[in-house]
Protein backbone atom coordinates (compact mmCIF):
# COMPACT_ATOMS: atom_id res chain seq x y z
CA UNK A 1 0.00 0.00 0.00
CA UNK A 2 2.07 3.21 -1.55
CA UNK A 3 1.74 6.29 0.79
CA UNK A 4 1.86 10.07 -0.22
CA UNK A 5 2.38 11.97 2.30
CA UNK A 6 4.13 15.29 0.47
CA UNK A 7 3.10 18.92 -1.10
CA UNK A 8 5.58 20.01 -3.43
CA UNK A 9 6.71 23.29 -2.67
CA UNK A 10 9.93 25.33 -3.63
CA UNK A 11 11.92 22.81 -5.30
CA UNK A 12 11.46 20.15 -2.19
CA UNK A 13 8.82 17.79 -1.46
CA UNK A 14 7.49 19.17 2.40
CA UNK A 15 4.87 17.95 4.60
CA UNK A 16 1.80 19.82 4.57
CA UNK A 17 0.65 21.89 7.91
CA UNK A 18 -2.88 20.06 8.77
CA UNK A 19 -3.34 16.53 9.30
CA UNK A 20 -5.12 13.68 7.56
CA UNK A 21 -5.09 11.79 4.68
CA UNK A 22 -6.74 10.18 1.72
CA UNK A 23 -7.63 6.72 0.95
CA UNK A 24 -7.63 6.46 -2.87
CA UNK A 25 -10.36 3.54 -4.17
CA UNK A 26 -9.43 1.76 -7.24
CA UNK A 27 -12.54 2.30 -9.05
CA UNK A 28 -12.39 -1.42 -11.42
CA UNK A 29 -12.55 -3.43 -8.23
CA UNK A 30 -13.45 -0.63 -5.09
CA UNK A 31 -10.68 -1.60 -3.46
CA UNK A 32 -8.18 0.82 -1.85
CA UNK A 33 -4.45 1.00 -3.25
CA UNK A 34 -3.32 4.02 -2.47
CA UNK A 35 -3.46 6.77 0.43
CA UNK A 36 -2.70 10.59 -0.17
CA UNK A 37 -2.28 13.46 2.18
CA UNK A 38 -5.39 15.41 2.83
CA UNK A 39 -3.99 18.34 5.03
CA UNK A 40 -3.30 21.22 2.73
CA UNK A 41 -4.02 24.76 4.48
CA UNK A 42 -4.51 28.53 3.27
CA UNK A 43 -0.71 28.37 5.25
CA UNK A 44 0.37 25.59 2.71
CA UNK A 45 -0.44 27.87 -0.04
CA UNK A 46 0.84 30.70 1.44
CA UNK A 47 4.06 29.12 1.30
CA UNK A 48 4.02 27.92 -1.82
CA UNK A 49 2.29 31.39 -3.27
CA UNK A 50 5.87 32.98 -1.70
CA UNK A 51 7.82 30.55 -3.49
CA UNK A 52 6.37 31.64 -6.90
CA UNK A 53 6.57 34.85 -6.18
CA UNK A 54 10.34 34.39 -5.55
CA UNK A 55 10.85 32.75 -8.99
CA UNK A 56 8.65 35.05 -10.51
CA UNK A 57 11.33 37.45 -11.19
CA UNK A 58 13.70 35.97 -12.67
CA UNK A 59 11.72 33.82 -14.81
CA UNK A 60 9.54 36.87 -16.57
CA UNK A 61 13.02 37.81 -17.59
CA UNK A 62 14.70 33.84 -18.86
CA UNK A 63 14.50 33.91 -22.42
CA UNK A 64 12.26 32.26 -24.91
CA UNK A 65 15.03 29.83 -25.72
CA UNK A 66 15.80 29.09 -21.87
CA UNK A 67 12.08 28.62 -20.96
CA UNK A 68 12.02 26.39 -24.86
CA UNK A 69 14.83 24.46 -22.99
CA UNK A 70 12.75 23.96 -20.01
CA UNK A 71 10.07 22.78 -21.74
CA UNK A 72 11.92 20.24 -23.70
CA UNK A 73 13.40 18.89 -20.88
CA UNK A 74 9.97 18.12 -19.31
CA UNK A 75 9.03 16.56 -22.33
CA UNK A 76 12.34 14.28 -21.82
CA UNK A 77 11.38 13.67 -18.75
CA UNK A 78 7.35 13.36 -19.48
CA UNK A 79 8.23 10.63 -22.18
CA UNK A 80 10.08 8.07 -20.07
CA UNK A 81 7.00 7.53 -17.82
CA UNK A 82 4.50 7.56 -20.19
CA UNK A 83 3.44 3.79 -19.85
CA UNK A 84 3.68 4.68 -15.74
CA UNK A 85 1.36 7.53 -16.66
CA UNK A 86 -0.86 5.07 -18.63
CA UNK A 87 -0.79 2.07 -15.64
CA UNK A 88 -1.59 5.26 -12.83
CA UNK A 89 -4.86 6.91 -14.62
CA UNK A 90 -6.49 3.15 -14.87
CA UNK A 91 -6.12 2.71 -11.43
CA UNK A 92 -6.95 5.97 -10.39
CA UNK A 93 -9.83 7.06 -12.41
CA UNK A 94 -10.79 3.68 -14.43
CA UNK A 95 -9.00 5.42 -17.90
CA UNK A 96 -8.68 2.56 -20.17
CA UNK A 97 -5.00 1.40 -20.79
CA UNK A 98 -6.11 1.73 -24.81
CA UNK A 99 -7.15 5.22 -24.60
CA UNK A 100 -3.31 6.26 -25.19
CA UNK A 101 -4.55 10.25 -25.62
CA UNK A 102 -4.94 10.11 -22.11
CA UNK A 103 -1.14 10.18 -21.81
CA UNK A 104 -0.05 10.97 -25.23
CA UNK A 105 -1.70 14.24 -25.73
CA UNK A 106 0.19 16.20 -23.16
CA UNK A 107 3.49 15.38 -25.13
CA UNK A 108 1.78 17.05 -28.17
CA UNK A 109 0.48 20.08 -26.08
CA UNK A 110 4.13 20.58 -24.59
CA UNK A 111 5.83 20.56 -28.32
CA UNK A 112 2.81 23.13 -29.68
CA UNK A 113 3.73 25.80 -26.87
CA UNK A 114 7.79 25.17 -27.29
CA UNK A 115 7.46 25.48 -31.10
CA UNK A 116 5.15 28.83 -30.08
CA UNK A 117 8.12 30.47 -27.97
CA UNK A 118 9.65 30.43 -31.80
CA UNK A 119 7.47 32.53 -33.18
CA UNK A 120 5.36 34.35 -30.88
CA UNK A 121 6.19 38.30 -30.71
CA UNK A 122 5.99 39.62 -27.48
CA UNK A 123 7.01 42.94 -28.79
CA UNK A 124 5.42 44.64 -31.52
CA UNK A 125 5.18 48.35 -32.95
CA UNK A 126 1.98 50.50 -33.63
CA UNK A 127 3.89 53.49 -34.85
CA UNK A 128 5.65 55.49 -32.16
CA UNK A 129 4.63 52.98 -29.87
CA UNK A 130 5.86 49.89 -28.58
CA UNK A 131 3.63 46.97 -27.72
CA UNK A 132 5.09 44.99 -24.95
CA UNK A 133 2.96 41.43 -23.50
CA UNK A 134 4.51 40.88 -20.04
CA UNK A 135 3.87 37.32 -17.71
CA UNK A 136 0.62 38.53 -15.91
CA UNK A 137 2.88 37.22 -12.75
CA UNK A 138 1.58 34.28 -10.08
CA UNK A 139 -0.57 31.77 -11.65
CA UNK A 140 -3.11 29.32 -9.38
CA UNK A 141 -4.23 25.92 -11.75
CA UNK A 142 -7.14 24.08 -10.45
CA UNK A 143 -7.40 20.97 -12.62
CA UNK A 144 -10.17 18.04 -13.02
CA UNK A 145 -9.93 14.51 -12.82
CA UNK A 146 -11.58 13.23 -15.71
CA UNK A 147 -7.88 14.05 -17.92
CA UNK A 148 -5.78 14.49 -14.66
CA UNK A 149 -2.60 14.46 -16.87
CA UNK A 150 -3.32 16.67 -19.67
CA UNK A 151 -5.26 19.50 -18.56
CA UNK A 152 -2.48 20.19 -15.54
CA UNK A 153 -0.03 19.92 -18.33
CA UNK A 154 -1.93 22.68 -20.82
CA UNK A 155 -2.51 25.18 -18.02
CA UNK A 156 1.01 24.82 -16.65
CA UNK A 157 3.17 24.76 -19.85
CA UNK A 158 1.39 28.16 -21.14
CA UNK A 159 2.29 29.52 -18.01
CA UNK A 160 5.74 28.71 -18.47
CA UNK A 161 5.97 29.77 -21.97
CA UNK A 162 4.54 32.85 -20.88
CA UNK A 163 7.31 33.28 -18.30
CA UNK A 164 4.73 32.77 -15.21
CA UNK A 165 5.17 30.59 -12.09
CA UNK A 166 2.34 28.76 -10.80
CA UNK A 167 0.78 26.72 -8.08
CA UNK A 168 -1.02 23.28 -9.07
CA UNK A 169 -4.06 22.09 -7.10
CA UNK A 170 -5.01 18.02 -9.00
CA UNK A 171 -8.64 16.96 -8.39
CA UNK A 172 -9.51 15.13 -5.13
CA UNK A 173 -10.44 12.05 -7.16
CA UNK A 174 -7.26 12.05 -9.16
CA UNK A 175 -4.44 13.49 -6.77
CA UNK A 176 -1.49 10.83 -7.76
CA UNK A 177 -1.58 12.50 -11.14
CA UNK A 178 -0.32 15.87 -9.97
CA UNK A 179 2.41 14.26 -7.89
CA UNK A 180 3.79 12.03 -10.46
CA UNK A 181 3.30 15.31 -12.89
CA UNK A 182 5.56 17.07 -9.91
CA UNK A 183 8.40 14.51 -10.20
CA UNK A 184 8.64 15.04 -13.61
CA UNK A 185 8.83 18.32 -13.24
CA UNK A 186 11.23 18.05 -11.00
CA UNK A 187 13.31 15.79 -12.82
CA UNK A 188 13.38 18.28 -15.87
CA UNK A 189 15.65 20.30 -13.37
CA UNK A 190 13.21 23.34 -13.71
CA UNK A 191 13.63 26.50 -11.44
CA UNK A 192 12.50 26.25 -7.28
CA UNK A 193 9.16 27.76 -6.87
CA UNK A 194 8.63 27.40 -10.94
CA UNK A 195 5.71 24.76 -10.08
CA UNK A 196 4.38 23.71 -6.67
CA UNK A 197 2.03 21.55 -5.91
CA UNK A 198 -0.94 21.80 -3.55
CA UNK A 199 -2.97 18.51 -1.74
CA UNK A 200 -5.66 18.85 -0.11
CA UNK A 201 -9.60 19.66 -0.20
CA UNK A 202 -10.82 21.91 -3.26
CA UNK A 203 -13.06 23.75 -0.86
CA UNK A 204 -9.66 24.45 1.37
CA UNK A 205 -7.05 24.70 -0.75
CA UNK A 206 -9.22 26.08 -3.95
CA UNK A 207 -10.69 28.57 -1.86
CA UNK A 208 -7.30 29.61 -0.51
CA UNK A 209 -5.62 29.98 -3.57
CA UNK A 210 -8.19 31.83 -5.66
CA UNK A 211 -8.88 34.36 -3.24
CA UNK A 212 -4.94 35.02 -2.73
CA UNK A 213 -3.80 38.64 -2.72
CA UNK A 214 -0.47 37.94 -4.32
CA UNK A 215 -1.63 35.23 -7.09
CA UNK A 216 -2.40 36.91 -10.50
CA UNK A 217 -4.22 34.32 -12.57
CA UNK A 218 -6.25 31.62 -11.91
CA UNK A 219 -7.38 29.04 -14.21
CA UNK A 220 -9.89 26.34 -13.40
CA UNK A 221 -11.36 23.79 -15.42
CA UNK A 222 -14.29 21.65 -13.60
CA UNK A 223 -17.74 22.21 -13.14
CA UNK A 224 -20.02 25.14 -13.63
CA UNK A 225 -21.59 25.37 -9.98
CA UNK A 226 -17.23 25.14 -8.83
CA UNK A 227 -15.94 27.57 -11.14
CA UNK A 228 -18.62 30.15 -9.96
CA UNK A 229 -17.36 30.27 -6.13
CA UNK A 230 -13.88 30.24 -7.89
CA UNK A 231 -15.01 33.27 -9.50
CA UNK A 232 -16.33 34.70 -6.41
CA UNK A 233 -13.21 33.96 -4.63
CA UNK A 234 -10.98 35.59 -7.43
CA UNK A 235 -12.96 38.88 -8.17
CA UNK A 236 -12.31 40.21 -4.06
CA UNK A 237 -8.81 40.72 -4.89
CA UNK A 238 -9.49 41.54 -8.88
CA UNK A 239 -7.30 39.36 -10.72
CA UNK A 240 -7.57 37.66 -13.77
CA UNK A 241 -10.12 34.17 -14.54
CA UNK A 242 -10.02 32.00 -16.78
CA UNK A 243 -12.78 29.28 -16.79
CA UNK A 244 -13.61 26.43 -18.60
CA UNK A 245 -16.59 24.81 -16.91
CA UNK A 246 -19.34 22.25 -17.79
CA UNK A 247 -21.17 21.43 -21.18
CA UNK A 248 -24.18 20.12 -23.11
CA UNK A 249 -23.02 19.88 -26.54
CA UNK A 250 -25.64 18.95 -29.23
CA UNK A 251 -24.52 17.38 -32.55
CA UNK A 252 -27.06 18.27 -34.86
CA UNK A 253 -27.21 16.00 -38.23
CA UNK A 254 -28.91 17.49 -40.82
CA UNK A 255 -30.93 15.87 -43.59
CA UNK A 256 -28.64 14.98 -46.16
CA UNK A 257 -26.08 13.70 -43.90
CA UNK A 258 -24.76 10.41 -43.84
CA UNK A 259 -26.96 9.17 -41.05
CA UNK A 260 -24.78 5.91 -40.29
CA UNK A 261 -21.34 7.78 -40.19
CA UNK A 262 -23.22 10.25 -38.25
CA UNK A 263 -24.60 8.11 -35.78
CA UNK A 264 -21.40 6.07 -35.00
CA UNK A 265 -19.36 8.98 -34.64
CA UNK A 266 -21.64 10.19 -32.04
CA UNK A 267 -21.45 7.21 -30.09
CA UNK A 268 -17.38 6.85 -30.14
CA UNK A 269 -17.29 10.68 -29.36
CA UNK A 270 -19.96 10.75 -26.31
CA UNK A 271 -18.84 7.57 -24.90
CA UNK A 272 -14.88 7.71 -24.77
CA UNK A 273 -13.44 8.04 -21.35
CA UNK A 274 -17.04 6.96 -20.17
CA UNK A 275 -18.92 10.03 -21.03
CA UNK A 276 -16.72 12.02 -18.51
CA UNK A 277 -15.79 14.46 -20.90
CA UNK A 278 -17.27 18.19 -20.91
CA UNK A 279 -17.26 18.62 -24.73
CA UNK A 280 -19.36 14.82 -25.36
CA UNK A 281 -22.08 15.32 -27.74
CA UNK A 282 -24.79 13.97 -25.32
CA UNK A 283 -27.43 15.65 -27.35
CA UNK A 284 -28.14 13.63 -30.71
CA UNK A 285 -30.45 16.03 -33.16
CA UNK A 286 -32.19 13.89 -35.81
CA UNK A 287 -34.74 15.44 -37.98
CA UNK A 288 -38.06 13.43 -37.10
CA UNK A 289 -38.50 11.62 -40.40
CA UNK A 290 -35.00 9.35 -39.55
CA UNK A 291 -35.11 9.01 -36.07
CA UNK A 292 -36.57 5.11 -36.28
CA UNK A 293 -33.51 4.39 -38.79
CA UNK A 294 -30.85 5.67 -36.18
CA UNK A 295 -31.78 4.20 -33.37
CA UNK A 296 -30.85 0.50 -34.30
CA UNK A 297 -27.26 2.26 -35.71
CA UNK A 298 -26.64 3.75 -32.16
CA UNK A 299 -27.95 0.25 -30.22
CA UNK A 300 -25.37 -1.52 -32.47
CA UNK A 301 -22.55 0.99 -32.24
CA UNK A 302 -22.91 1.10 -28.19
CA UNK A 303 -22.93 -3.10 -28.34
CA UNK A 304 -19.34 -2.77 -29.55
CA UNK A 305 -17.62 -1.29 -26.41
CA UNK A 306 -15.89 -4.01 -24.43
CA UNK A 307 -16.14 -2.63 -20.60
CA UNK A 308 -13.73 -4.42 -18.39
CA UNK A 309 -10.50 -3.96 -16.33
CA UNK A 310 -8.91 -0.82 -17.57
CA UNK A 311 -5.69 -2.63 -17.22
CA UNK A 312 -6.56 -4.91 -19.97
CA UNK A 313 -5.65 -3.61 -23.69
CA UNK A 314 -8.46 -5.14 -25.10
CA UNK A 315 -10.90 -2.50 -22.75
CA UNK A 316 -12.57 0.20 -24.62
CA UNK A 317 -14.60 1.23 -21.85
CA UNK A 318 -13.72 1.21 -17.86
CA UNK A 319 -15.67 2.07 -14.87
CA UNK A 320 -16.53 5.67 -14.04
CA UNK A 321 -14.41 7.56 -11.99
CA UNK A 322 -15.92 6.61 -8.12
CA UNK A 323 -19.16 5.43 -6.45
CA UNK A 324 -20.47 9.47 -6.30
CA UNK A 325 -20.07 9.23 -9.89
CA UNK A 326 -21.55 6.11 -9.93
CA UNK A 327 -24.58 6.86 -8.22
CA UNK A 328 -25.05 10.65 -10.06
CA UNK A 329 -25.13 8.96 -13.46
CA UNK A 330 -27.82 6.25 -11.98
CA UNK A 331 -30.17 8.91 -11.04
CA UNK A 332 -30.13 10.56 -14.59
CA UNK A 333 -30.97 7.24 -16.02
CA UNK A 334 -33.70 6.58 -14.04
CA UNK A 335 -35.06 9.82 -14.29
CA UNK A 336 -35.11 9.60 -17.85
CA UNK A 337 -37.39 7.16 -17.86
CA UNK A 338 -39.47 8.78 -15.22
CA UNK A 339 -39.80 11.69 -17.25
CA UNK A 340 -40.96 9.60 -20.17
CA UNK A 341 -37.88 9.01 -22.61
CA UNK A 342 -37.78 5.58 -24.41
CA UNK A 343 -34.52 3.42 -23.97
CA UNK A 344 -32.94 2.38 -26.74
CA UNK A 345 -30.27 0.48 -24.83
CA UNK A 346 -28.44 0.08 -21.64
CA UNK A 347 -30.38 1.75 -18.63
CA UNK A 348 -30.21 1.22 -15.14
CA UNK A 349 -27.43 -1.33 -12.92
CA UNK A 350 -24.43 -2.42 -13.82
CA UNK A 351 -23.56 -4.28 -16.73
CA UNK A 352 -25.28 -8.06 -17.09
CA UNK A 353 -22.43 -10.55 -15.33
CA UNK A 354 -20.46 -7.54 -13.44
CA UNK A 355 -20.88 -7.38 -9.50
CA UNK A 356 -18.24 -5.00 -8.81
CA UNK A 357 -16.64 -1.88 -10.12
CA UNK A 358 -18.40 1.29 -11.34
CA UNK A 359 -19.41 0.26 -14.42
CA UNK A 360 -22.40 1.95 -16.15
CA UNK A 361 -24.56 0.49 -18.87
CA UNK A 362 -23.71 2.36 -22.28
CA UNK A 363 -26.98 4.24 -22.47
CA UNK A 364 -29.18 5.68 -25.01
CA UNK A 365 -32.57 7.49 -24.99
CA UNK A 366 -34.34 8.09 -27.47
CA UNK A 367 -38.46 10.26 -27.51
CA UNK A 368 -35.85 12.85 -25.27
CA UNK A 369 -38.08 16.41 -25.14
CA UNK A 370 -36.13 19.49 -24.43
CA UNK A 371 -37.31 20.42 -21.08
CA UNK A 372 -36.74 16.94 -19.88
CA UNK A 373 -33.67 16.51 -16.95
CA UNK A 374 -31.30 14.63 -19.33
CA UNK A 375 -31.36 17.16 -21.99
CA UNK A 376 -30.38 19.90 -19.95
CA UNK A 377 -28.00 18.60 -17.61
CA UNK A 378 -24.25 17.17 -17.72
CA UNK A 379 -24.51 13.86 -16.89
CA UNK A 380 -20.79 13.10 -17.36
CA UNK A 381 -21.29 9.21 -18.05
CA UNK A 382 -21.81 6.77 -21.04
CA UNK A 383 -25.38 8.30 -21.71
CA UNK A 384 -27.13 9.76 -25.26
CA UNK A 385 -30.05 12.18 -25.78
CA UNK A 386 -31.60 11.31 -28.72
CA UNK A 387 -33.85 14.41 -29.83
CA UNK A 388 -36.19 14.55 -32.76
CA UNK A 389 -36.23 18.18 -34.59
CA UNK A 390 -39.20 19.44 -37.53
CA UNK A 391 -37.05 22.13 -39.12
CA UNK A 392 -33.50 23.32 -39.19
CA UNK A 393 -34.71 26.95 -37.74
CA UNK A 394 -36.27 24.44 -35.06
CA UNK A 395 -32.37 22.36 -34.56
CA UNK A 396 -30.58 25.47 -34.20
CA UNK A 397 -33.17 26.52 -31.38
CA UNK A 398 -33.11 23.26 -29.44
CA UNK A 399 -29.43 23.20 -29.98
CA UNK A 400 -29.11 26.76 -27.71
CA UNK A 401 -31.14 26.44 -25.58
CA UNK A 402 -28.77 25.48 -23.27
CA UNK A 403 -26.76 27.41 -20.41
CA UNK A 404 -23.81 25.95 -21.60
CA UNK A 405 -21.75 26.58 -24.83
CA UNK A 406 -18.81 24.57 -24.64
CA UNK A 407 -18.82 22.29 -28.10
CA UNK A 408 -20.87 21.98 -30.79
CA UNK A 409 -21.03 19.19 -33.73
CA UNK A 410 -22.61 19.35 -36.87
CA UNK A 411 -22.89 16.60 -39.88
CA UNK A 412 -24.21 17.65 -43.25
CA UNK A 413 -23.69 16.61 -46.93
CA UNK A 414 -23.51 19.95 -47.91
CA UNK A 415 -20.98 21.55 -47.13
CA UNK A 416 -21.90 25.23 -46.82
CA UNK A 417 -25.05 24.89 -45.52
CA UNK A 418 -23.36 22.79 -42.90
CA UNK A 419 -20.90 25.95 -42.48
CA UNK A 420 -23.88 28.29 -41.74
CA UNK A 421 -26.00 26.03 -39.00
CA UNK A 422 -22.20 25.53 -37.64
CA UNK A 423 -21.89 29.94 -37.58
CA UNK A 424 -25.28 30.16 -36.17
CA UNK A 425 -24.03 27.84 -32.78
CA UNK A 426 -23.20 29.25 -29.84
CA UNK A 427 -20.12 27.63 -28.53
CA UNK A 428 -16.67 27.83 -28.67
CA UNK A 429 -15.58 25.12 -30.62
CA UNK A 430 -17.72 23.49 -33.54
CA UNK A 431 -16.89 20.16 -35.63
CA UNK A 432 -17.56 19.34 -38.95
CA UNK A 433 -18.65 16.05 -40.06
CA UNK A 434 -16.58 14.67 -36.97
CA UNK A 435 -13.70 16.65 -38.08
CA UNK A 436 -10.87 16.05 -35.27
CA UNK A 437 -9.77 19.12 -33.13
CA UNK A 438 -6.06 20.17 -32.96
CA UNK A 439 -3.71 21.76 -30.21
CA UNK A 440 -2.84 24.83 -31.98
CA UNK A 441 -6.32 25.88 -31.53
CA UNK A 442 -8.19 27.92 -28.92
CA UNK A 443 -10.47 26.04 -26.68
CA UNK A 444 -13.52 27.75 -24.68
CA UNK A 445 -17.14 28.04 -24.28
CA UNK A 446 -19.48 30.40 -24.12
CA UNK A 447 -22.43 31.43 -21.55
CA UNK A 448 -21.54 29.14 -18.51
CA UNK A 449 -19.49 27.27 -20.36
CA UNK A 450 -16.72 28.94 -19.13
CA UNK A 451 -14.94 32.43 -19.74
CA UNK A 452 -11.17 32.60 -21.26
CA UNK A 453 -9.19 30.54 -23.97
CA UNK A 454 -6.73 27.51 -23.70
CA UNK A 455 -3.62 26.24 -25.89
CA UNK A 456 -2.13 27.60 -28.85
CA UNK A 457 -1.67 31.50 -29.23
CA UNK A 458 -4.83 32.34 -27.51
CA UNK A 459 -4.13 30.35 -24.49
CA UNK A 460 -0.53 32.20 -24.11
CA UNK A 461 -2.39 35.20 -24.66
CA UNK A 462 -4.25 34.30 -21.05
CA UNK A 463 -1.10 34.47 -19.31
CA UNK A 464 0.35 37.29 -20.89
CA UNK A 465 -0.19 41.42 -19.65
CA UNK A 466 -0.33 43.75 -22.26
CA UNK A 467 1.92 47.02 -21.97
CA UNK A 468 1.79 50.53 -24.10
CA UNK A 469 4.90 52.47 -24.25
CA UNK A 470 4.43 55.67 -26.54
CA UNK A 471 7.20 57.94 -27.93
CA UNK A 472 9.87 55.93 -29.36
CA UNK A 473 10.36 56.46 -33.42
CA UNK A 474 11.13 53.17 -35.49
CA UNK A 475 14.66 54.56 -35.94
CA UNK A 476 15.58 55.10 -32.81
CA UNK A 477 19.15 53.53 -32.52
CA UNK A 478 19.25 53.36 -28.82
CA UNK A 479 16.60 51.05 -28.54
CA UNK A 480 17.87 47.53 -28.19
CA UNK A 481 16.56 45.01 -30.95
CA UNK A 482 12.27 44.12 -29.98
CA UNK A 483 12.01 40.59 -28.29
CA UNK A 484 10.97 37.93 -30.38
Amino acid sequence: MAHYPHHYIDGAWCAPSGPGQRELVDPATEEMFATVANGGTAEDVDRAVRAARRASESLAHTSVDARAEMIDAIVTAYEARVDEFAELIAREIGAPVSARAQVTGPIGHMKVARDLLTSYRFETRMGDTIIRREPVGVCALISPWNWPIQTPVIKFIYALAAGCPSIMKGSDASPLSGIFLAEVIEKAGLPAGVFNLILGRGRVVGEAMSAHPEVDLVSFTGSTGAGIKVGEAAARTVKRTVLELGGKSANIVLRDADLEAAARWNIGRCFFNTGQSCHAPSRMLVHESQIESVLPILADEAAKFHLGDPRDPATTMGPVVNSAQFDSVQDYIQKGLDEGARLVCGGPGRPQGVNRGYFVQPTVFSDVTPEMTIAREEIFGPVLAVMPYRSEAEALEIANDSIFGLGGYVFAGDTKRGYEFASGLKAGRICFNGAATNSLTPMGGYKQSGVGRSMGVFGLEEYLEIKSIYGFAEDAAQLPELMR
